[in-house]
């Protein structure tokens, strides 16, 4: 009877989630070739190969899918045993900044509980300053924020990725003939407002808010309905808008740098942790 490794079936799995050995050897804390080692001898193991290799884009081979699924089935198995043997919890109180977060994060989050049943994880949203405000309090243990491109980031922030921000708005929409740029903001303080704002104002372009919302939820619906354009990153916005911006003529809006500021030391809940800037990271 074959008996499969976990650690290396740990390791498929969050290869297949986060498509990066790079990504997946982080969230293990371990190195590239090792993942690559442990996936080499699971392959040799089964007699299978599991994924398609190429310099830029890893992928599931069809056996490879047949087999995600068990080998999720697997680990949970493997996790709700050793849950019966122990009833100890552990808490994470997370900030993770609205301009981050994405509409798969409820797949994220059901791929954390997977991973690490016993965690608890407190998850508060919100503007960057604020988030990193709290986490000065030792009120959130880890926070997952944005910077904006003339924001130098704190000596304690752990690069996560770079992406850059667009003037989102529906296919059809088109400033009114005669009148400012209509806009969608959050409200202040908001780096991202800040930024775009004073790439419109150094281009000449006149502007005016015609909706201001309290999160990136709200903003997003307003764009959604047509109501104006919105300096948004893709991974937050509904999906069905477009960047207008060269279009319309508007000024080409800087990468903007996200990054992880965390005190967590208990090694399990370490790991959860880069598994969720990782997948962020995926997204």
């Amino acid at each position: 009877m074959k008996v499969l490794d976990l650690d290396a079936v740990r390791a498929f799995v969050l290869v297949a989630d986060l498509r990066s050995f790079t990504r997946a050897a982080d969230a293990l804390d371990t190195t590239q070739s090792a993942v690559s080692l442990k996936l080499k001898r699971l392959e040799a193991h089964l007699g299978k190969q599991l994924l398609e290799r190429t310099p830029r884009v890893v992928r599931l081979s069809a056996d490879g899918n047949a087999f995600l699924g068990a080998a999720r089935d697997l680990l949970n198995a493997h996790e709700r045993a050793l849950g019966a043997l122990s009833v100890e919890r552990r808490r994470l109180v997370l900030g993770l900044s609205e301009h981050v977060a994405g509409p798969d994060l409820s797949h994220l989050l059901s791929r954390l509980n997977a991973h690490d049943p016993a965690l608890v994880v407190e998850l508060h949203m919100g503007a960057s300053a604020t988030l990193l405000a709290q986490f000065d309090e030792r009120r959130l243990d880890a926070a997952i924020v944005r910077y904006g491109v003339d924001e130098p980031p704190r000596d304690d922030a752990q690069p996560l990725f770079s992406e850059p921000l667009g003037w989102l708005a529906t296919p059809a929409w088109l400033p009114r003939l005669g009148e400012p740029l209509a806009l969608a903001l959050l409200s202040p303080p908001c780096n991202v407002r800040d930024v775009a704002l004073r790439s419109l104002e150094e281009a000449g372009i006149a502007w005016q808010e015609v909706f201001v919302g309290g999160g990136v939820a709200a903003v997003g619906a307003a764009v959604a309905a047509g109501l104006a354009v919105s300096p948004l990153a893709r991974r937050v916005a509904p999906r069905g808008l477009i960047d207008v911006g060269s279009r319309l003529g508007l000024p080409a809006l800087p990468e903007s740098r996200v990054t992880l500021h965390s005190r967590v030391r208990e090694p399990r809940s370490a790991e959860t942790l880069r598994l969720l800037a990782n997948g962020l990271a995926a997204a």
